[in-house]
This record gives structure tokens, C-alpha cells and sequence, in this order.
């Protein structure tokens, strides 16, 4: 009985000292945007990217990819814990933040009523408020209207056909979900482009062809997978979705065997390939693996304490003071102030896409995600002379 007491208290401490990483890191990077969006300096202390088309809309870019990474962890309750302190005081925060961004009256331009670009975020923003729905029911009634507006002027924009889509569905998705309404045919119509019966976008272990093309990138994973199961999810909750169930099943199939394919991609030093477009949005890259931890078991492809030691290697390699200006503020890059690696689209609020690796942080401290002792990942055992599982 005392070695399994011994045990207990070992895995909990374990995964208590990446939580805390964890904790510190989210806070450095979202806290200056959450911050300046509550007390409204955002737009006059963030920096400005000359070289980046979207630049005008840097601000909507860092506050949607915040919020879709940071809102989750407002869903656990308060506690006298160092962590639960920080939560209540970060909560409040983010309420005053969430409110300030979708005032039609405020004095910083946030364009949701652009075109193109907006529509990026809105939905990133969304996604947030899905996965974070005791936070978002308890906003006052007006800043929910608000919510709900802001995001329907998002329709101005006719999305790619291609992930962008899915942008379009995961908005219409919330707006459903808070009015019981939505335009049903941008929602399902990304949806089926990807997954319907007619869909030709599947390509085979676990990806998804980008469009008509297919390209060995990241975005199978900061949006295709992430948002299908939230937009599914909703679907079949609300009814009236022809296949809805079918779909859903079908994607987390194919959920779980692309998370397996992320997992193996972690070098057992935390480094992972440099590969494909947006790169910038550093360990972002592995939203679609963070994210299935906190999904049904159907969909997590390794032993929760491995998956964490990997996320938590990689996101060391990355936060460190080199990714940061002197204001607290994300620089352009990987790994550092490398401009070179952007695109023109990259702003500067485009590398606070990284905050979607920390969803993880909905889940309670003893979840067996947080619980369980750290464990070799897939490439760290292989490199090391250990069994790793055998991948077909």
C-alpha cells in the first residue's frame, strides 16, 4: 500500500512541474494581448510588421488565436491553488478583453467586417468560445449579442476553397449554438467539401488535401482536424445534419491516426520538422495532437504521459527569450527573430497561433493527461535503444 501511496504522489508531481511550465509559458506569450485588450492599449503597444499585407488586422489575428488556446483553461472552477489564484485574476481579464473586442463602439479598430482575413480569426475566435462554454455563458447578455454580431459580419467574406471553408463553418457553428440559428448551408458546405460523401480531399493516413492540392504542412493540424470534430460535434448535438453521427465517427478515425502521425514527428530533443508554409506559428504546429487529449479515447493515438513529455520538450525548445522582443511580444520566426521565414501574410499577430497547443490546460491536474509519470514518446524511446510501437 505505501509503494502505490508513493506512486500516486510521484505521477502527480510529475506532471504538476510541466503544468506549471506550461502555465508560465501560456501566460508570457496570451497575457500582453489579453492585458491590452482588457485595459484598450492593445492597438498602441503592439508592434506593427511593414512587410505583412494583413497587418491591418494583427490585432483580431493575436486576439482569435488567444482565445482559441487560452478560454478553455477559464472552464475549471476556482481554488486556493497558485494556479487557481492566477486563473480567477486571468478570468476577469479575458471577460473584460472578450467584451472590448466585440464593442461596436470601442475606440481600437478591431475589423471584424473586413474582408478575407477576418474570417480567419473570427473563426479561431470561435473556436475558443466553443470549447470554453461555461466561460462564454457567463458574459452578460449584451456582450454575447455582441458576440453573435460581430461574427455574422464575418458573411461579407466568401472563403477559399480550402481550409478557409472551414472557417466559415466553425463560425456559423457558435453562432448556432448561441441562437439556435445559423446560415446552415456555410456550415456544412466546408464541412462536406472535406468529409461528405462526395469529398475527393482525403488522401490517406490521417490528412487531408488542402483544396484540390495536397501540400506536407501543418494545417491538417492547426485547422482542418480541430475544427471538423468542433463543427461535427455541434452538428450532431443540434440535429437536422444529414450523416452528421456518420461523419463524426469517420473523423475521429481518421483524428487519431493523424495525432499518431504528430507524435512521431517530435524528435526525441523536442526539435520537430521545418516543413511547409507558417511556420511561424511555431508549436502551434501541434494543436491537432494537444487537442486529443481532451477528446474521447478513440482519438488519443499514445500513453497520455508520453504525449505530454513531447508537447512539453518541444514547447521549451521554443519560449525561450530569444522568441520574445524587449516589450514581452512575440517576435517573426521559429525559433527567434527570423523575418526571413515569413510570408507576406505573417503580422505580428500571427505567431500568438501557438497558444493552441496549450488546450491541454482545460483538463484538471489530475487528469491522467497531468497524472500519469512522463513517459519516452515514439522517437525518444526508438533513438534510445527502447520498444516503441511499431507504426503501420
Amino acid at each position: 500500500m505505501h509503494i502505490l501511496i508513493v506512486a500516486a504522489m510521484f505521477a502527480v508531481r510529475a506532471g504538476g512541474a510541466d503544468r506549471e511550465l506550461w502555465v508560465d509559458t501560456m501566460l508570457k506569450i496570451a497575457g500582453p494581448v489579453l492585458q491590452g485588450l482588457a485595459d484598450g492599449t492593445l492597438d498602441a503597444k503592439m508592434p506593427h510588421r511593414k512587410q505583412a499585407w494583413t497587418d491591418w488586422a494583427s490585432r483580431l489575428e493575436a486576439t482569435g488565436r488567444v482565445a482559441c488556446g487560452v478560454l478553455p483553461w477559464f472552464e475549471l472552477p476556482d481554488d486556493d491553488t497558485p494556479e487557481g489564484v492566477l486563473r480567477a485574476k486571468w478570468r476577469e481579464v479575458a471577460r473584460k478583453a472578450v467584451a472590448n473586442a466585440v464593442e461596436p463602439d470601442s475606440h481600437w479598430y478591431l475589423p471584424w467586417n473586413g474582408k478575407g482575413q477576418p474570417l480567419v480569426d473570427a473563426a479561431f475566435f470561435a473556436q475558443g468560445l466553443h470549447n470554453a462554454p461555461k466561460f462564454r455563458e457567463a458574459l452578460p447578455d449584451e456582450v454575447k449579442s455582441n458576440i453573435v454580431a460581430r461574427l455574422k459580419e464575418t458573411r461579407v467574406t466568401k472563403p477559399f476553397e480550402s481550409n478557409w471553408l472551414l472557417f466559415a463553418s466553425q463560425v456559423e457553428a457558435l453562432i448556432l449554438e448561441m441562437t439556435g440559428d445559423c446560415d446552415r448551408k456555410r456550415l456544412e458546405y466546408g464541412v462536406n467539401r472535406f468529409i461528405g460523401e462526395k469529398s475527393t480531399w482525403y488522401v490517406g493516413n490521417g490528412m487531408y488535401s488542402d483544396g484540390d492540392k495536397f501540400a506536407l504542412d501543418y494545417y491538417n493540424s492547426f485547422v482542418i482536424h480541430p475544427m471538423l470534430y468542433d463543427v461535427l460535434t455541434v452538428m450532431k448535438a443540434n440535429g437536422g445534419f444529414v450523416n452528421a453521427d456518420r461523419m463524426l465517427k469517420q473523423e475521429m478515425r481518421r483524428y487519431r491516426r493523424y495525432a499518431g502521425v504528430q507524435e512521431r514527428m517530435i524528435g526525441p530533443d523536442g526539435t520537430y520538422p521545418l516543413i511547409g508554409r507558417s511556420i511561424c506559428y511555431r508549436f502551434g504546429a501541434f494543436h491537432q495532437l494537444a487537442k486529443s487529449v481532451t477528446l474521447p479515447d478513440e482519438c488519443i493515438p499514445a500513453p497520455r504521459g508520453a504525449i505530454r513529455a513531447a508537447l512539453t520538450a518541444v514547447m521549451a525548445r521554443q519560449s525561450g527569450p530569444q522568441n520574445f522582443d524587449a516589450g514581452g511580444w512575440l517576435t517573426v520566426g521559429f525559433n527567434g527573430t527570423q523575418e526571413g521565414l515569413a510570408e507576406g501574410y505573417i503580422s505580428r499577430g500571427s505567431p500568438y497561433l501557438c497558444c493552441f497547443v496549450f488546450v491541454p490546460l482545460s483538463l484538471p491536474p489530475d487528469d491522467p493527461f497531468w497524472s500519469e509519470p512522463a513517459a519516452d514518446w515514439t522517437q525518444k524511446a526508438a533513438w534510445s535503444g527502447g520498444f516503441p510501437s511499431i507504426d503501420h
